[in-house]
């Protein structure tokens, strides 16, 4: 506990949320097997720096404005839910197909168009809103100062580069990606499941 804010169960439950299976760490998973170290880590750093964005504004009070505004939650639902239902499908599609085994993940030309995939990828996520926003709102105190948010978000921010980064460095391991080219169409499976029951409960949730 640091003042009056319980750091540590806050930091927990951004643990949970950033570490547990899902859009992100799925992306980052199968991205740094099809692409490799670099490419990973400039994907996590896209997601990473989404997960930022929306840290400091819920800390300075926008996700209240569009939990306000339903309609501007909406529209980032259904374009995030399309987009990991897209991939659900492309997941499902390789599970499906037989032969020659293709590394999975998002198709990127540079690390540039990498970053900037992560990035889409965790704006258009309604839960990460939903998350920063609840998570802000009922484990900061209204007097807390702006020094405490600034901690809170710091704090929370060198986490996730840990969870991020240390999914794309596992991930990227020759010993891994081995391991996938044998259980591929397993793996893609899994994606396509995860993806796809993602994206079904954006669309199901009642915001």
């Amino acid at each position: 506990m640091v003042g009056h804010i319980h750091l540590s169960l806050i930091l927990v439950a951004a643990l949970i949320a950033a570490a547990s299976p899902g859009p992100a760490t799925l992306a980052i998973a199968g991205t740094s097997m099809r692409g490799g170290r670099r490419v990973g880590l400039a994907l996590a750093a896209g997601i990473l720096s989404g997960s930022l964005i929306w840290s400091i504004s819920a800390a300075a009070g926008l996700s209240a404005v569009m939990l306000a505004n339903v309609w501007l939650l909406e529209v980032v639902r259904y374009c995030g839910a399309a987009y990991l239902l897209f991939l659900a499908f492309k997941s499902a599609r390789s599970a499906l197909t037989p032969g020659g085994a293709e590394l999975p993940g998002l198709s990127v030309a540079s690390l540039k168009g990498a970053f900037g995939r992560g990035l889409a990828l965790h704006l258009t996520n309604p839960k990460a809103i939903l998350f920063f926003g609840s998570l802000y709102a009922f484990g900061i105190p209204l007097d807390a100062t702006l020094s405490d948010l600034a901690l809170v978000v710091v704090a929370i921010a060198l986490q996730s580069t840990v969870i991020f980064f240390g999914y794309a460095i596992l991930f990227s391991s020759a010993a891994v990606v081995r391991g996938y080219l044998k259980l591929r169409r397993w793996f893609e499976g899994v994606f396509a499941f995860a993806f796809g029951y993602a994206g079904y409960k954006i669309l199901s949730a009642k915001l």
